[in-house]
């Protein structure tokens, strides 16, 4: 089995702490993660891949564990995280990877594969489909579709969503993880007076997160809470603004898709409407797999058939 190693490598100005796993002279995949998570999420991937002979690597993209958290909110938009991922590539001798995202993390891999195509062999997507560009501000499109109390508009107010997760990072990433997983609510809810009101204290776990998993979780977030996450949020209408110039372009490195049944993201869109969305905005979709009774978490709730779904897309790659 392979053995799961850490480092903190210079990404060009910024340093990250990456997890890997794998042969140093494999192909690389590069997994990013979502929020609220952290290189752990990744924990079954890193050995899946370097068993398979794959270089697997898993920053704590920035503001997130043990990695640089820059102060300023305009330090994380979406260009600085494609030159963060471009950065880890560079630092391990790669000029080319898989790139993996999940959540938030799916965001950058399509943003990756979309600036630098060049870099990218291909690109697997969970859960955050590509949307086409959304003729108004994120902020503005989100309030005329979901109401001013849509819980991305509830973390732009710096210090807000702030001091409620990191009162007790472990009770929120408890409730927030069994929520929105497969066996908590498919749907997100308005936030009121907070984030977690639509978050019930969960009886049990779900059978995919331990005790063990949530020690690792408030591990990471414990020392600095979840601002550098939520900034990422507060750069909504920044990286609108800031990637004008690629309003009609495609992905054209090879793509696929898995997202769960259950996810918030897709609310119950079929295999068919997401491949539907997505001609639109990517050239060469190589398949879509929606898991039935799965939630967000889509690598740790169902690690074997992510597992399976990307070696085999990695094996298909020149």
């Amino acid at each position: 089995m392979a053995v799961i190693t850490h480092r903190t490598v210079d990404a060009g100005g910024i340093h990250l702490h990456v997890a890997e796993a794998g042969p140093a002279d494999g192909p690389v995949v590069l997994l990013l993660h979502g929020f609220p998570e952290c290189w752990y999420s990744w924990r079954h991937q890193l050995v899946a891949l370097g068993d398979a002979g794959y270089h697997a690597i898993a920053p704590d993209q920035r503001g997130y564990g043990e990695s640089d958290a820059p102060e300023a909110i305009d330090a994380y938009s979406v260009l600085q995280l494609v030159g963060d991922a471009m950065g880890v590539l560079d630092a391990v001798g790669a000029q080319r990877a898989i790139v993996v995202g999940h959540d938030w993390g799916a965001t950058v891999a399509w943003h990756t594969a979309l600036l630098r195509p060049d870099r990218v062999r291909g690109v697997l997507i969970l859960s955050v489909p590509l949307e086409p560009r959304s003729k108004r501000p994120p902020t503005e499109a989100l309030a005329r579709r979901f109401g001013p109390q849509h819980y991305m508009l509830h973390f732009q107010t710096p210090g807000v969503a702030d001091a409620e997760l990191g009162a007790d990072p472990r009770a929120f990433l408890r409730r927030m993880l069994t929520a929105t997983s497969g066996s908590g609510s498919p749907a997100a809810p308005p936030v009121s007076t907070g984030f977690l009101d639509g978050m019930p204290e969960p009886t049990a776990l779900p059978a995919w997160l331990t005790e063990e998993d949530l020690d690792a979780y408030t591990a990471s977030f414990t020392p600095r809470g979840f601002t550098g996450g939520l900034n990422w949020y507060r750069n909504l209408d920044r990286n609108w603004v800031l990637t004008a110039a690629w309003r009609d372009a495609l992905v054209t490195p090879p793509a696929r898709y898995v997202t769960g049944e259950f996810d918030l993201v897709v609310r119950g869109r079929t295999a068919e409407q997401l491949a539907e969305t997505m001609a639109a905005t990517v050239a060469d979709l190589r398949g879509i797999t929606v898991l039935p009774g799965c939630g967000h978490w889509t690598q740790q709730e169902r690690p074997d058939e992510v597992n399976s779904a990307l070696l085999e897309f990695a094996g298909s790659l020149p």
